[in-house]
């Protein structure tokens, strides 16, 4: 069995690099890497004449030390090489077969393509080397190909026929290394730095795709100049290059001045990509873009410090998106994946502290945890210490850290030195893991108002209680009247139990409490009656309106579900009110006409202490939406007309989309998808062409529409991503669909997008899913263990859907059990998907 990280076990290298030059002779089944490497002793640490580099599928051709050959005999990670205790030269030569490369880690090809995914260690696949974020160098790279482009990191320096160079003088450690060689044509433009230094940007795609690229590259533009007013970051080379990529593991790459992107986050057209499409493709360039300062300039010291990159980035990301569109519907959005998808994995077997202190294979670490959840530790700081010191404190960091491989300590303390706070109680949210519940009771005397909050801290893994956190909780309140009688502020939980009061009250006022959701806990609060609907229909802060809603709706329907409950009508007048309230932006008009998920309610009824059936809550969730449509049905015609401008992607207009294709959603509940069918057929762009045939799926009555949505776009590859997709996400039987859609002509399951459209889908569609048979969980289990063999990082992350296991009763648990054990036992399992299904399997067995 694989033996487990720890961070308590790192140490320093014993060697750092003062150069790298690299030469790719590239071949689709033997490309030869010729590597020179200047290495000198780590001053740091004892002079060591031992060097272990790393290094996997490599065919060793030659090896030699400052011009040396020397007789080195690798093994299956890597090679150990005695070294002189002064500076040397590395040099060797080998051999890899890009084209036989189906984990797509390291030098693979895509459509004809070359193209290197390096994060996280797969660099160690190209060639031997320190394979290690903590070692930064400045690379030099020449490519020999005919191939007509030939990209790499940093500025181009020399060419010619059959050849480029490329000199990156920033030093990066390996995972940040880039290659792409292939048949590609540019979309150009130009931005030009606040120091006035000139930036060629290139968005490089395949043939017949440069037209889809416009928004894409207006995103880069903005990001570039939001940096440079917001952080202060100017960009630092000659040139910035985005590559599309058709076989990518993940939505996108930092690669030091060559981004590569998964095809779906760049090409779009209103015809082809829906809004959410635009507003995903302009949030990850942003991302992608962010980290040039918060990932590559500075980067993480060891893979333990991930969230040191990617919560920072993901923060930044979000506030660009919100500065972009809506604030507050992008806190909203941001809540709800949070809640989703993050506090199942906080509260399952696959929970994790923020900065884990061990793992055993590092992809499978790149979680909503590190991710999500470390974007709002991000959040909370900045709350706690203010605008004004954040930005000081970004600045020291920024200073101090430029070209360092840091720590979360590291990243603390610049906040400890400008604002002389102590931070070692709030660096528990980066050691601990699981999801803190905040209870809260209140009392009410005489004109003074009492809240009191208790902490409610235990470790998901070991059912031990944790010490408490500081936890900011932003509120205010309301007055019986709705009014504002105390402002928003923020409270410091710091104590396992803390009060603040208020005095001078005329009456008892209305908490709205955890404003903006100032801090990633579970606030447990039994509120008067009546108290969502008036916080719905009243309270200043819009999060806290649309929180209110999804409780009521989230009360509504576990009442359905556990007690045979009607329809709420207090919850039908408060939504109708707010649908119909032409004073609220259309975007949260329309995120809070939405009813939670299937997957949502099955969590919420599991801590309420009841078993969910999958079945029962997709007839009540049905039932409230057939309701709401009828408490609608004198509005929703007029909500779910065509709009009278030309498509745009600006968010207002997006948003007034949005809100159309919710009513039309409704509509299709009481007039039997009628005005769904004309949408669909007068569709002139994609949003407005899925939302119409979504709205007849979820009916019933979408088969014909889907046959003529594939007929219509077969030949586009992205946008049968999302046929595929719908065709396994509304099916009644999505086993049934899902095995129709693997026998499918372009049905391949080796290319990733393609395999999450397929079995991404199959999960979210929660009853079908957890089909009483276990049909479902079969299904999955077959193909994670076919697709293992070729794509173990994708198979390890698309297991996670049998996570929630302990949720359902004891027949869907041993069909789930069974599905895992009976992937543990495949033959030559890798370690990314055996460590998943091992943690999953064990899990209070």
């Amino acid at each position: 069995m694989t033996q487990p990280i720890r961070l308590a076990d790192y140490t320093p290298p014993s060697h750092l690099i003062e150069r790298v030059s690299l030469t790719f002779r590239l071949a689709p089944k033997a490309t030869r890497v010729l590597s020179e490497i200047r290495f000198y002793p780590n001053p740091a640490v004892p002079a060591q004449t031992t060097l272990r580099l790393d290094g996997e599928k490599l065919r060793l051709i030659s090896v030699s030390i400052n011009g040396a050959p020397v007789a080195a005999q690798p093994d299956e990670t890597g090679l150990t090489l005695t070294v002189p205790e002064a500076p040397f030269t590395f040099s060797a030569e080998v051999e890899i077969s890009p084209d036989g490369n189906t984990a797509l880690e390291g030098l693979y090809m895509s459509g004809g393509m070359y193209c290197t995914q390096c994060e996280a260690e797969g660099f160690r696949k190209i060639t031997y080397y320190p394979d290690r974020p903590d070692v930064m160098a400045p690379f030099h790279v020449r490519i020999e190909s005919d191939l007509p482009v030939l990209l790499s990191n940093g500025n181009p320096v020399a060419a010619g026929p059959g050849w480029a160079e490329w000199d990156d003088p920033w030093p990066k450690p390996a995972y940040l290394f880039a290659m792409v060689a292939g048949d590609l044509v540019a979309h150009p433009d130009r931005f030009v730095t606040r120091s006035g230094a000139e930036v060629d940007l290139n968005i490089w795609v395949r043939p017949g795709d440069e037209g889809r690229c416009a928004y894409a590259m207006d995103s880069l533009v903005r990001s570039m100049k939001w940096d440079e007013e917001t952080y202060g970051r100017e960009y630092d080379l000659s040139v910035f290059n985005i590559v599309a990529v058709d076989d990518f593991n993940m939505g996108a790459m930092e690669n030091k001045g060559l981004n590569i992107f998964n095809s779906k986050y760049v090409l779009a057209l209103p015809e082809t990509a829906t809004d959410e499409d635009f507003a995903r493709i302009e949030t990850i360039i942003a991302h992608e873009y962010f980290h040039n300062w918060t990932g590559n300039r500075i980067t993480c010291r060891d893979w333990f410090q991930l969230c040191l990159k990617e919560g920072l980035t993901v923060f930044r990301d979000q506030q660009f998106s919100g500065d972009m569109r809506s604030h507050a519907v992008k806190r909203i959005e941001d809540v709800v994946k949070l809640r989703t998808q993050q506090f199942p994995e906080d509260g399952g077997p696959l929970a994790h502290p923020v900065r884990p202190d061990s793992y055993i294979e590092i992809n499978n670490f790149y979680t909503r945890t590190v991710y999500e959840k470390g974007a709002e530790i991000i959040g909370m700081l900045k709350l706690l210490v203010g605008d004004a010191d954040y930005a000081k404190a970004l600045d020291l960091y920024f200073a101090r850290h430029d070209g360092q491989a840091c720590t979360i300590e590291d990243w603390l303390r610049v906040f400890e030195d400008t604002t002389g706070r102590d931070l070692s109680q709030f660096a528990r949210w980066y050691t601990d893991a699981g999801t803190p519940r905040v209870a809260v009771s209140e009392h009410w005397d005489d004109g003074r108002y009492t809240l009191t909050f208790t902490q409610k801290l235990t470790d998901p893994l070991t059912g031990q209680p944790q010490p408490p956190k500081v936890i900011p909780i932003a509120m205010g309140l309301l007055d019986e009247a709705g009014a504002e009688v105390v402002a928003t502020h923020i409270v410091e939980l710091t104590d396992e139990r803390q009060s603040v009061s208020y005095d001078g009250l005329a009456s008892r006022p209305v908490p709205s409490l955890l404003r903006g959701f100032s801090a990633p806990v579970i606030l447990e609060r039994t509120p008067l009656a009546g108290e969502h609907a008036f916080i719905l229909a009243h309270d200043t802060d819009l999060f806290t309106r649309w929180e209110a809603g999804r409780t009521l709706a989230s009360d509504v329907m576990a009442a359905m579900v556990m007690d045979g409950a009607e329809v709420s009508a207090e919850w039908l007048e408060a939504l109708a009110a707010l649908a119909v309230d032409a004073d609220l932006d259309h975007a949260f008009r329309a995120i809070a006409l939405r009813l939670p998920s299937e997957e949502d309610m099955a969590q919420v009824i599991f801590e309420r202490g009841v078993t969910p059936d999958p079945d029962v809550i997709r007839q009540a969730r049905r039932a409230m939406a057939t309701a709401l449509a009828g408490r609608l049905a004198d509005d929703l015609p007029a909500m779910a007309a065509p709009l009278d401008e030309a498509w745009s992607p600006d968010p207002a207009q997006a948003g007034a989309r949005a809100l159309r294709m919710q009513a039309l959603a409704l509509l299709s509940r009481i007039d039997g998808g009628a005005a769904a069918r004309t949408a669909f057929a007068g569709a002139t762009n994609m949003t407005e062409e899925v939302g119409a045939l979504v709205a007849l799926l979820a009916v019933g009555q979408g088969q014909k529409a889907l046959d003529s949505f594939a007929e219509r776009w077969g030949d586009d590859r992205l946008v049968m991503d999302k046929w595929f997709t719908l065709g396994v996400l509304y099916a009644e039987d999505p086993v049934a669909a899902v095995e129709a859609m693997t026998r499918h002509p372009q049905f391949d399951w080796r290319n990733p997008n393609r395999f999450r459209a397929v079995f991404g889908a199959l999960p979210a569609n929660h009853a079908g899913f957890h089909r009483a048979d276990g049909a479902g969980y079969a299904l999955l289990a077959d193909w994670l263990i076919r697709l293992d063999d070729a794509n173990p990082q994708t198979a390890a992350r698309m297991s996670a859907a049998f996570s929630n296991r302990l949720r359902y009763d004891a027949g869907r648990q041993k069909h789930m059990l069974a599905a895992l054990d009976r992937i543990l036992s495949k033959a030559g399992l890798s370690p990314d998907l055996a460590e998943m299904a091992g943690r999953m399997a064990t899990e209070r067995r």
